[in-house]
């Protein structure tokens, strides 16, 4: 299951940003623009958050204001990110209950290792995700958000694309239809298996030579479904 990561920002590019770098790595993303939106997805989402990422300048209230409430309410590691430099409010926050505090303008990367230290604190190993699949004449990059077929550019949908990156990311693992959906489409569509058929029988008809007879996107009957796992040559 991909680590669920409530992502804090009023500032719609930048979230935007973040939530699609984030997804790349392998994390399922619900975004939120104030601190009121983010309350009522931390007190009703359907899918329970493993770590929130909080920007401080919030149009509604002080992101403090919503650290505080997690820190009464939830055991969730907390990283926040904000552009004010003041040590004595970083240590403040800290002290609050904050797991780390990453001043902007920040790299991704830089994002990301901190997410990872936040969450092994709290007893939860995450690795870099994979970024790039290849076997036989099928290359994807997630980074980039491309998928080449023997050298030729294939165009994919963002669904397409989206389940397409999540079936990558456990390349050889069989991932169950429910958390396919889940992480592709979301907690409302877990029992609309006909949305995951569909699509795959649109990647089968893109990548696969022979769609009735896959090479690389398999299906588990009555389970789900797998990318076939990469292969090296022997040397």
């Amino acid at each position: 299951m991909s680590m669920h990561v409530l992502l804090v920002e009023d500032d719609r590019a930048l979230r935007q940003t973040l939530q699609s770098a984030l997804e790349t790595e392998g994390y399922a993303v619900t975004g939120s623009g104030s601190c009121a939106d983010a309350l009522a997805l931390l007190t009703h989402h359907p899918q329970p958050f493993d770590l929130v990422v909080l920007d401080l300048g919030l149009p509604d209230a002080d992101g403090s204001e919503l650290l505080a409430w997690i820190r009464q309410h939830r055991s969730l590691p907390v990283l926040v990110i904000s552009a004010r430099h003041d040590d004595a409010g970083k240590v403040r926050l800290l002290d609050a209950g904050a797991d780390d505090y990453l001043v902007k303008p920040f790299s991704v990367q830089e994002l990301l290792a901190r997410m990872r230290v936040s969450l092994r604190h709290r007893g939860v190993q995450v690795q870099a995700a994979r970024t790039h699949y290849s076997v036989g004449g099928l290359r994807i990059d997630l980074a980039r958000h491309t998928v080449h077929l023997h050298d030729q550019a294939v165009r994919l949908t963002p669904t397409e694309f989206k389940l397409l990156a999540r079936l990558a990311r456990q390349a050889g693992q069989v991932v169950t239809h429910r958390q396919l959906l889940l992480d592709v489409w979301g907690a409302e569509h877990v029992d609309q298996v006909h949305y995951l058929r569909l699509y795959m029988g649109q990647l089968r008809i893109k990548l696969e030579s022979v769609p009735a007879e896959p090479q690389w996107l398999l299906t588990e009957p009555g389970v789900g479904y797998k990318l076939a796992e990469p292969w090296t040559e022997p040397s």
